[in-house]
């Protein structure tokens, strides 16, 4: 699966500089954003599902994968590209056996060891973070430059890293063999999310 995970735009409505999700899908996807995640903590089953429809009618557009956070129900039954596990979320392993090979499974980890783990589940890439400071999630774990290299160390599949990462900060990861950067508010709660975007996906492209 040739995946490009250079700009991954995870989705929040609480903090997008526009109307709808699907206006800022599609803005950021215009300046670069590679993958889409799906991220709606406090959507209803129904209201996920029914928007996670017509976000993938733009992912497809694009050909852009659409990645759902958390609900491998929501996944089948948009036929969206895959799903975005966390640590407490139901297992790697499990999850690969219900979804089968062709979907992407991606796991969050913060440790070389959770690395590793997801990595001999069948995870496709992983998130790691947080690598700075972020609002959007209060529960994170820092992640350190030495946790990143040891977990490029004790992985071959993907990753990128997550957490406050924005076009300035990002260069202090130049040089530790990622292969991408998820965001958030450093381009969807701009007034160009676009042009965001497309400045963000200039400074990510230098992460490998």
């Amino acid at each position: 699966m040739n995946i490009d995970y250079t700009l991954y735009l995870c989705t929040d409505s609480g903090l997008m500089s526009c109307k709808t999700i699907e206006e800022s899908v599609e803005k950021g996807i215009l300046g670069g954003c590679s993958v889409v995640q799906l991220r709606e903590k406090n959507a209803s089953s129904l209201e996920l599902f029914q928007l996670a429809v017509r976000v993938k009618r733009i992912t497809d557009k694009y050909d852009v994968p659409l990645i759902i956070n958390d609900r491998l129900d929501i996944c089948l039954a948009a036929g969206a590209a895959g799903v975005h596990l966390g640590q407490s979320d139901l297992p790697c392993a499990e999850a690969r056996k219900i979804l089968g090979a062709d979907k992407i499974i991606g796991v969050s980890a913060a440790t070389p060891e959770e690395a590793a783990k997801a990595q001999a589940d069948g995870a496709d890439y992983l998130g790691v973070g947080a690598v700075f400071t972020t609002s959007t999630k209060t529960n994170t774990r820092p992640v350190t430059a030495e946790t990143i290299r040891g977990i490029r160390s004790a992985v071959t599949i993907p990753f990128v890293v997550i957490g406050g990462v924005n076009s300035q900060n990002i260069t202090q990861l130049y040089g530790l063999g990622i292969d991408g950067a998820a965001v958030i508010s450093a381009v969807i709660s701009q007034p160009d999310i676009t042009e965001a975007a497309r400045i963000m996906r200039a400074a990510a492209e230098k992460l490998k």
